[in-house]
């Protein structure tokens, strides 16, 4: 059993590296998570090694580790878990959808599963608009707006349902400025629906409500070689918005 364990550990150790190679090579990830996954993957591979070591000095150290190892990964369980259960009701009148960077004139990967989710869900309900939101990247030679109507436009989606934020550069702004948006469009009040990657829709709703919307939420999906990457990132920044809620 330690053996397997062991072994079983050091293994991850090893596709958390490899994974963090696979992240560089793709140009995906923040400096300091990369760098706090090599970390994490380093020291689970030393605890596998010194694993007997430390069951000689004393038993109550796996215990703490144990505990050290769980807590995040029930948090990560509980981003996944929230950000996959949806509350969407087809009765809303916008689709905030959330930018998430681009490539020149080119939506990334997690924004294109963002906005194929919108789409998707207006097909369904195609009396409500979609905003997307975004202003100018330092990668970028238009705004996310402006990348993620086109991409909705290609999709089939009528400009006519489009509207644009074109200020944001942040989560919060985002609402902020699509609020300033949408008060003037629906006068009388609107129901809104937020989509965004899943693991990042806690903080968005969360975000919404700083900003005075109680939306919806229909989170899009995350490819799996990213979770790593895009959970340890997500988990800074809940905590960041539990310590610091304002403008987060």
């Amino acid at each position: 059993m330690k053996t397997s364990l062991r072994i079983a550990l050091f293994g991850l150790g090893l596709l958390l590296l490899a994974n963090v190679a696979l992240m560089l090579s793709l140009s995906i990830g923040v400096p300091l998570v990369l760098a706090m996954q090599i970390a994490i993957a380093l020291g689970l591979m030393l605890y596998a090694i010194l694993f007997e070591r430390i069951s000689r000095v004393s038993k109550k150290i796996h215990i703490v580790i144990g505990v050290l190892l769980l807590i995040p990964l029930c948090f990560a369980l509980f981003l996944g878990i929230y950000g996959n259960v949806s509350d969407v009701d087809y009765t809303e009148d916008v689709v905030i959808v959330l930018g998430a960077g681009i490539l020149g004139e080119r939506v990334t990967r997690p924004l294109a599963h963002r906005l194929d989710t919108a789409a998707a869900y207006w097909r369904e309900n195609p009396a409500a608009y979609i905003i997307v939101t975004g202003g100018l990247g330092n990668r970028a030679t238009i705004t996310e707006a402006e990348a993620m109507a086109r991409y909705l436009i290609a999709q089939g989606i009528p400009p006519d349902v489009i509207l644009l934020e074109e200020r944001s550069t942040s989560t919060y702004e985002n609402f902020v400025f699509a609020r300033e948006i949408l008060d003037e469009h629906f006068p009388d009040g609107f129901r809104a629906l937020v989509v965004t990657n899943d693991f990042h829709i806690y903080r968005a709703v969360r975000t919404a409500q700083q900003a005075g919307i109680e939306p919806h939420r229909l989170g899009a999906p995350t490819d799996w070689y990213t979770w790593s990457v895009n959970y340890l990132r997500e988990m800074l920044a809940v905590l960041h918005l539990w310590v610091s809620p304002a403008g987060a």
